[in-house]
């Protein structure tokens, strides 16, 4: 992807690039999330906002929602939730990181807190993300 703020991805094209990203990730890692169901918007919804007490759309980046930790595996599917406009402004304020990066940042984060991985577990992972 070029520079912040020239060429940013519509909706689908992002799709894409997270889908992409979460393919890359280490397959242990992806082992985690079971059915792992991804979901990309522009923004959370209002109602889910109000609820974590944001006012600002742009503050969250990404949301998992799942199981606890070695719960059933019959349990319903984990889902993560991945916010373009977000994840835009924070690109055009990052320098040096590419976008495909800064998705891949976002995902392992909001897995790896569900699951309780330290930063430095996190950045290993993303480490070796392809």
């Amino acid at each position: 992807m070029s520079a912040p703020g020239v060429d940013e991805p519509d909706l689908d094209t992002f799709d894409r690039l997270v889908r992409s990203a979460y393919a890359g990730l280490p397959a242990a890692f992806r082992a985690l999330c079971g059915n792992v169901v991804i979901h990309v918007a522009q923004e959370a919804e209002r109602e889910l906002l109000d609820e974590m007490g944001i006012a600002d759309p742009l503050e969250l980046s990404g949301l998992f929602e799942g199981v606890e930790f070695g719960a059933a595996e019959e349990a319903l599917p984990n889902h993560v939730h991945l916010y373009r406009r977000s994840i835009m402004a924070e690109w055009r304020q990052t320098r040096g990181l590419s976008l495909e990066d800064l998705i891949t940042h976002v995902l392992v984060h909001e897995i790896g807190h569900h699951f309780g991985l330290s930063d430095e577990d996190m950045h290993a992972i993303e480490e070796a993300a392809e």
